[in-house]
């Protein structure tokens, strides 16, 4: 087992404030708009995770929050970005559906091609249910993003793009289930429950070494965490992954974002990567 500490690689991020931050409808197990959220204090936390980031040597990039789209928020479900191409996303409830518009037109705005951005005509949430490794896109399905999602991004990034079956409704995202810890060494750590047995199946022959989570640290969603190679970001709660990182060579980071757990979301979530 690998014990001595990993280099960390700068990372892009794109981020989105939860100006408009707020619980008033429910899509995921998570969400209860009958408990009400502290916005001072979730952009308190927010801004932690941003200040993090940048602390630890990573460019932030802002997105413009945009009145009536509460979950903007979770700025990872926007997009994917592989090789600087990008891949918009297309929301399953309408709740959500002003979201991709006003991703795309940050990329457009930034310097991105017209030919590098597709606008998707299948059901995928970002890199919610996009992973990415040096060897394959992981892709999840079941609750949200539709399996024919993943032939479309296998087209358009020209990569192999790898179909996992979500079953447990609580983690209705791949990035609730499945972390990847080191994209160039295709190492990864997931929740076995949260896959069907073929997916598990399949999970076991492509990484063999993963560090399995327990039911208990996947409970309070320490899988929707970033990892920049060293530094794993992940929910203070999962506090059972904390040794097992250390003793892999990473340095767990505990993050506070307790206010945006209520909408079914942490570190991950916030976090959409733009990767050159």
């Amino acid at each position: 087992m690998r014990t001595t500490p990993r280099e960390a690689s700068p990372r892009r991020y794109l981020m989105c404030p939860p100006t408009h931050f707020e619980v008033t409808y429910s899509i995921n197990p998570w969400m209860d708009p009958t408990k009400p959220v502290d916005l001072p204090l979730a952009l308190a936390q927010w801004e932690d995770l941003r200040d993090r980031y940048r602390a630890l040597g990573h460019t932030v990039e802002l997105l413009d929050p945009v009145p009536g789209l509460p979950d903007m928020v979770f700025a990872a479900n926007g997009a994917t970005v592989v090789d600087g191409r990008v891949l918009g996303a297309r929301f399953a409830h309408p709740e959500r559906t002003g979201e991709a518009a006003a991703h795309l037109a940050w990329f457009r705005r930034n310097g991105y091609a017209e030919t590098d951005v597709r606008v998707p005509e299948h059901v995928n949430e970002g890199e919610g249910d996009f992973a990415v490794t040096s060897s394959w896109i992981l892709a999840g399905r079941g609750f949200r993003s539709s399996p024919l999602s993943h032939d479309e991004a296998q087209e358009f990034f020209g990569r192999p793009v790898i179909g996992l079956e979500l079953v447990d409704p609580r983690y209705y995202h791949l990035d609730t289930a499945l972390c990847v810890l080191d994209d160039a060494r295709d190492e990864v750590m997931y929740f076995p429950d949260a896959f069907s047995p073929g997916s598990r199946a399949v999970l076991e022959r492509l990484f063999p070494d993963a560090l399995l989570v327990p039911a208990e640290d996947a409970a309070v969603l320490g899988l929707n965490a970033v990892s920049d190679g060293r530094h794993v970001l992940l929910p203070q709660t999962a506090v059972g992954l904390y040794e097992p990182l250390r003793k892999r060579g990473f340095e767990p980071i505990g993050m506070d974002l307790s206010e945006l757990l209520k909408g079914g979301g942490s570190v991950k979530c916030c976090t959409q990567e733009l990767r050159p």
